[in-house]
């Protein structure tokens, strides 16, 4: 686990430890310490703990103009036992919609099991973004039939092109442009 490593070819575009907005400002991270563990296996020290036990995560890019937030996940996320969407809801994505970011893409290639229980936190997300949206790009299978058997999936998009989705070459804002016309054109917007 910790050899996982969050997406760093960016940095040089967004750095949540330096934007004055993001929860995670000022935050100083050790290059080789690794001192977070989920279920007793050390995490790498770039990962941001959020109140998760069991989910971790890195806001990849903030575009405050255009209203989107790029964040990779990592870990179990575990609704049942830890209320992960609760951290997530409170300490991350209320942080960001502050500043009127309404337009969220959560990476979860690295989000390894998902336990369910109830849909209030995701319902509560998508009414506090009105026209914006949330994109699961690249999660495992098993983990979105999970959300699905919640029925989690009414509130943000999901499958078909969005499970094998080659964002790593593209830079920050074609990335949202993509997501956001595949996202578009499936509420038929």
């Amino acid at each position: 686990m910790h050899n996982i490593e969050p997406y760093d070819r960016w940095k040089n575009l967004y750095d949540a430890a330096q934007d004055v907005y993001s929860p995670f400002y000022n935050r100083q991270y050790h290059e080789t310490l690794c001192t977070q563990t989920i279920y007793n296996y050390y995490i790498h020290p770039q990962w941001d703990y959020f109140g998760s036990d069991t989910l971790y995560c890195k806001i990849l890019f903030t575009d405050y103009q255009r209203k989107f937030s790029v964040i990779e996940l990592m870990g179990e996320w575990n609704d049942c036992l830890h209320n992960d969407i609760m951290h997530l809801k409170r300490n991350l994505i209320d942080e960001l919609l502050k500043y009127d970011i309404n337009q969220f893409i959560i990476i979860g290639e690295n989000v390894l099991n998902f336990h369910a229980s109830d849909d209030c936190y995701y319902e509560e997300w998508y009414e506090d973004i009105e026209d914006g949206f949330i994109a699961f790009i690249n999660f495992r299978p098993h983990v979105l039939e999970e959300f699905y058997n919640i029925n989690a999936d009414y509130y943000f998009v999901s499958g078909g092109e969005l499970d094998d989705f080659a964002w790593r070459p593209l830079s920050p804002v074609k990335l949202f442009e993509s997501i956001q016309s595949i996202t578009l054109h499936r509420l038929g917007m």
